[in-house]
């Protein structure tokens, strides 16, 4: 869904980034697979000014990650495979614990 790729000159691509998030249910009805690449993109420092630097948006990459495994993605580009992955196995046993 290109997100991180600057929308327009206005200032609110972080508006855009964080709407495709929002419907990304919406993209997979289309019926095609969607990559989603958030991982350590500027739209969390928008989020959380506090994120300057790439290295800081670890919880924000991971929480992007996670609603997109949610909204039905099949696949994730990621910088911190090992937290990644740990993050979305803890999700999807949560999901199936009874």
């Amino acid at each position: 869904p290109g997100i991180g790729f600057g929308k327009d000159r206005s200032g609110t691509w972080p508006a855009h980034n964080l709407a495709l998030l929002r419907r990304l249910d919406r993209l997979g009805e289309l019926g095609f697979p969607i990559l989603l690449g958030v991982s350590r993109k500027r739209f969390i420092r928008a989020v959380d000014p506090s994120a300057v630097d790439a290295g800081d948006r670890l919880g924000g990459s991971l929480a992007a990650a996670l609603w997109g495994a949610r909204m039905g993605v099949k696949a994730v580009r990621v910088h911190d495979v090992r937290e990644t992955v740990q993050a979305l196995k803890v999700c999807a046993a949560i999901g199936a614990a009874g």
